[in-house]
């Protein structure tokens, strides 16, 4: 196999306008793998670090300027030689690196760029997809590949949109399987649908962070589930059976030093067991079909029970509480606090790092789906490859904007390829 001959980064602007990396992995017979990657805006303090610049002159202290030359005076002179086939060797020389939990020494941008740069460099000068080449590198035991179903943001608040709702995220999730194709085309029908319903009550359809709407006018946090239901109607498809409701509370962020859930657009404060009963009511009442993050990333005693009373009904998600981490999902699942768990490459800093995750969770029945980030999103659509790869059940990404339609049309190029 060709080695690697250089690694190198540059700063690029991120979809929030401020910068992230892009990385070229080059090799020895020409080939070149790049890649960029995302950040969140709504990130869990135990994840990777995002290594920013700090300097308030520049991007507001948001350059990327210090993870640039972490790749480029650090890491690359350590990888240069190596076997780009070799991945999981590529990926113990990056944590090696930077050993820190939170890869807070080189930033975990800067290493997750490099890691995924090499995966895709491998699969150009081998001439197979990206999908097979993860398969194929880690082993993952699947006979035949079924395509993750969308699940895609259709409403945004939280940090996700000024204004809002304090719940972060409601979505439609296509639950009947129609094909790659038309699985996409059933979201996104239901996504126009709501924009309809929105307009007919006065209400902005403008669009946050991730491509969803934002209408600053909702009255309560229950309310866009009844929107949704009936934007699910209008589009021609039964809720609860052709596609469901998934929310993203985020609830780490209306989470208080008080202990409680502060819901301020519905004017309450909530303790855990309350926080529990109010999910348990919304899905006596409509067709939610997956809750994530619905208490605080810390809130260990709690997750046990809101799993136990919901997730036989429903997938009950981490994401926060995970980040991707194998400890922190081996917790979760002696605790058997989730049966099912959220991943985003950037949470933990590699590849291999991030497919342990994946193998873990389906080793121990638990469901998958791979996720863009808000805020910090950019045109690579390597986490549909990933999600193809460990045949994930969703995909979770917005529905408008360049940056999410763009992993969309990979899903259908995958779909037409695996005649899916």
């Amino acid at each position: 196999m060709p080695k690697i001959k250089s690694v190198v980064a540059r700063e690029i602007l991120s979809t929030s306008g401020y910068p992230t990396l892009e990385t070229i992995v080059k090799l020895e017979d020409g080939t070149a793998g790049v890649v960029s990657v995302p950040y969140g805006t709504s990130a869990g303090k135990h994840e990777a670090i995002t290594l920013f610049d700090g300097d308030p002159k520049r991007y507001r202290g948001k350059g990327m300027l210090k993870a640039r030359d972490n790749v480029n005076k650090v890491i690359a002179p350590q990888l240069v030689g190596l076997d780009v086939a070799d991945q999981r060797a590529i990926d113990d020389k990056l944590v090696s690196l930077d050993p820190s939990p939170q890869r807070a020494n080189l930033g975990g941008n800067a290493i997750l760029s490099v890691s995924l740069a090499c995966a895709r460099a491998a699969s150009i000068t081998l001439g197979v997809p990206l999908y097979k080449h993860i398969r194929e590198t880690y082993a993952i035991r699947h006979s035949d590949y079924v395509l993750p179903h969308p699940m895609m943001v259709v409403i945004e608040g939280g940090r996700h949109a000024d204004n809002s709702t304090d719940l972060q995220e409601y979505l439609v999730g296509v639950i009947r399987d129609a094909g790659g194709r038309e699985n996409v085309r059933m979201a996104i029908e239901v996504y126009f649908a709501l924009g309809k319903i929105l307009k007919a009550k006065g209400y902005s359809t403008n669009v946050g962070t991730e491509g969803a709407y934002a209408p600053t006018a909702i009255g309560s946090n229950e309310e866009p589930l009844v929107l949704i239901e009936q934007a699910m109607k209008d589009a021609g498809y039964e809720p609860g059976k052709d596609v469901g409701i998934a929310i993203d509370p985020a609830a780490s962020e209306f989470y208080g030093e008080d202990g409680k859930y502060h819901l301020k657009r519905d004017g309450k404060v909530l303790n855990s067991d309350e926080m529990i009963s109010f999910y348990e009511s919304l899905v006596s009442k409509y067709p939610i079909f997956s809750l994530e993050d619905g208490l605080s990333e810390d809130d260990w005693d709690a997750w046990p029970k809101l799993n136990a009373t919901l997730g036989s009904k429903i997938i009950i998600m981490g994401d926060d509480l995970t980040v991707t981490n194998v400890n922190r999902l081996k917790m979760a699942i002696d605790r058997k606090a989730i049966n099912a768990i959220l991943i985003k490459p950037n949470q933990c800093g590699t590849l291999t790092e991030t497919v342990e995750a994946i193998k873990l969770a389906q080793d121990n029945g638990l469901k998958t789906v791979v996720s863009h980030r808000g805020g910090g999103e950019t045109t690579d659509t390597f986490i549909i490859d990933l999600a193809t790869a460990a045949n994930s059940d969703f995909v979770k990404v917005g529905p408008t904007r360049g940056e999410r339609v763009v992993k969309y049309n990979r899903l259908m190029e995958i779909a037409d390829e695996l005649g899916k």
